[in-house]
């Protein structure tokens, strides 16, 4: 009996030790199954295989300012790290037959057409344009402000002797102020005609200085308005049309250079976007755009 009385006990405790450790015991939770996680998203755009870009540009995409809003964005999207050269167009375009450049923005549509006939460019956009003007001081001493014919301009100035500075720098400026004074008849020397050899910002500085004329595209000379006692003395003439292509270099002629590059500058530079951007660009500080986006117009509209 009393045997019967202790397994009981021992029963009864053991049923309630089992009943006590399921209480304690951590619910049961259900195993999620695992989730594999997403694969990195890869880039849409794979990097570069040669990340150096030269670019050879005039002076005017530099001393504007254009340049320094444009090119960081497409380094950000491509990639490429683009070494700007700026020169006169006649020296990009020499550097483009040279193999020294991958890609050109310049201004100088005859003899950008001759590069291309010598094989040396495999593609030339348009992009956009401006146009050239004649400054000088207020006084006008040569009495040309308002004159609707350029080279009429530059023969009253040669004929009344008064300060002249010239580029000289065979830059796309420079073949321009030729042309006009080959309309005129005139080859101009003496004291009064004044050649720095130097870039836009340069010469005007030149100009403003020594109370002379110069030849400059309008973008350049508004940039720097500020900074000059020059005035708009002769515009409008269909003759100061300012016409800007992008140029890639030929690798036929050129097999190191940067093909990939360069078509993805001249690429950007005719998309929608940077289009509107260089339409935008200048119009809030200066009241008026500095140039005005051409990519995909017929040159015939331009008078070419």
């Amino acid at each position: 009996m009393k045997k019967s009385k202790w397994l009981l006990k021992v029963f009864v405790l053991a049923v309630l030790g089992s009943m006590l450790l399921t209480a304690c015991a951590p619910a049961a939770t259900e195993v999620a199954p695992a989730v594999e996680e997403p694969a990195a998203e890869e880039s849409s755009v794979a990097a570069p295989a040669n990340l150096e870009l030269i670019l050879a540009t005039t002076t005017s995409t530099r001393d504007s300012g254009l340049l320094d809003e444009l090119l960081p964005i497409f380094q950000e999207a491509t990639g490429y790290e683009v070494k700007m050269v700026a020169v006169g167009t006649g020296a990009a375009l020499q550097m483009a037959e040279e193999g020294n450049a991958d890609v050109l923005l310049v201004h100088a549509p005859d003899s950008e057409l001759e590069l291309v006939e010598k094989g040396f460019s495999a593609r030339r956009d348009l992009i956009m344009h401006n146009d050239f003007v004649i400054v000088g001081p207020a006084d006008d001493p040569a009495g040309i402000k308002g004159m609707s014919s350029a080279s009429d301009a530059l023969a009253k100035i040669a004929e009344s002797e008064a300060t002249f500075i010239s580029r000289g720098d065979d830059s796309g400026t420079h073949k321009k102020e030729k042309s006009l004074w080959t309309a005129a008849g005139i080859e101009p020397s003496g004291e009064w005609f004044v050649e720095t050899g130097q870039g836009m910002g340069a010469s005007l500085l030149v100009a403003s200085e020594k109370l002379g004329y110069i030849l400059t595209d309008r973008a350049t000379y508004l940039a720097q308005k500020a900074n000059l006692e020059l005035e708009i003395m002769v515009e409008g003439d269909p003759i100061l049309l300012n016409v800007y292509h992008v140029m890639v270099v030929n690798p036929d002629k050129w097999p190191k250079v940067n093909l990939d590059g360069a078509n993805a500058f001249a690429d950007f530079m005719v998309s929608e976007s940077t289009q509107k951007l260089i339409g935008e660009f200048g119009v809030e500080q200066y009241g008026e755009p500095l140039f005005f986006p051409d990519a995909g117009r017929d040159e015939a509209e331009l008078g070419l």
